[in-house]
């Protein structure tokens, strides 16, 4: 059984799926989203741009909220997306799209936008006269991605379907948790999610800022030191196995 007893900050539904796959390699955690996902409504831009998906050389889809809410979104205008020309930022996402029956390229390692970039599938679908790709994602992120993309030469068009808030908790909630549970590591699966912990944390920052805080890229991590974290671990990716790694590779505090 590990030392480690890590506060989990993802949407309900991952951070559930993601302490059982800890509990399963025995490591304790404990549940506290800090990321509702909420749907955006359909305006005739994102119409739009679904009956048009044969129309990209590449769509690439950020995570599995914007997974799932597009082929809902498919579903629901009875259209059918093309089977090639996809690609994600982690296999978790993939797999959603894969159920579905559509082939999809994803890093082998590495669950960020520069592991993407440098994928050869990636490079061969736009590698073409004035390719056009569309960023599947929730409002706002992944901005790298896109700039990257377009130094290349591609048109980036964004297909946003949700957006991301930080649900409403009583003030002190994070550290009474902390507090509670003896936890003694942190993790974050996004820019945005470090952003809400620490806007949870509020004038508990500090004392917060000092555990061990797993990340999942150098940008996350270079945010999360410019903000004053102390111990950041960049797990380079945002999988449970990229997190299992990390927390593996590092021994806990001493309690």
């Amino acid at each position: 059984m590990s030392d480690w007893r890590l506060l989990l900050t993802r949407p309900a539904d991952d951070c559930t799926a993601l302490a059982q796959r800890l509990a399963a390699a025995g490591v304790a955690s404990s549940c506290l989203p800090l990321l509702a996902i909420d749907a955006v409504a359909v305006d005739e831009r994102q119409r739009q741009l679904l009956a048009g998906l044969q129309g990209f050389q590449a769509i690439i889809v950020v995570s599995k909220p914007a997974a799932r809410l597009l082929l809902e979104r498919l579903d629901q205008a009875g259209l059918q997306p093309p089977a090639q020309g996809w690609f994600t930022v982690g296999e978790a996402t993939a797999a959603v799209l894969q159920g579905a029956g559509l082939e999809v390229a994803c890093p082998a390692q590495g669950d960020d936008s520069e592991a993407l970039l440098a994928l050869a599938a990636l490079r061969e679908a736009i590698g073409v006269p004035a390719p056009r790709v569309l960023i599947v994602r929730g409002v706002g992120g992944r901005e790298l991605l896109a700039e990257r993309l377009a130094e290349q030469g591609a048109s980036v068009d964004y297909l946003e379907l949700y957006r991301r808030s930080l649900p409403e908790y009583p003030a002190g909630a994070l550290m009474r948790r902390i507090e509670a549970e003896r936890l003694n590591g942190l993790v974050v699966s996004s820019g945005q999610g470090f952003e809400h912990l620490q806007q949870m944390a509020g004038a508990d920052w500090p004392q917060v800022a000092r555990l061990p805080l797993f990340v999942p890229s150098p940008r996350v991590a270079e945010q999360a030191r410019a903000a004053g974290a102390q111990q950041v671990v960049d797990c380079r990716g945002a999988s449970a196995t990229a997190l299992l790694a990390a927390v593996q590779r590092r021994a806990a505090p001493a309690s």
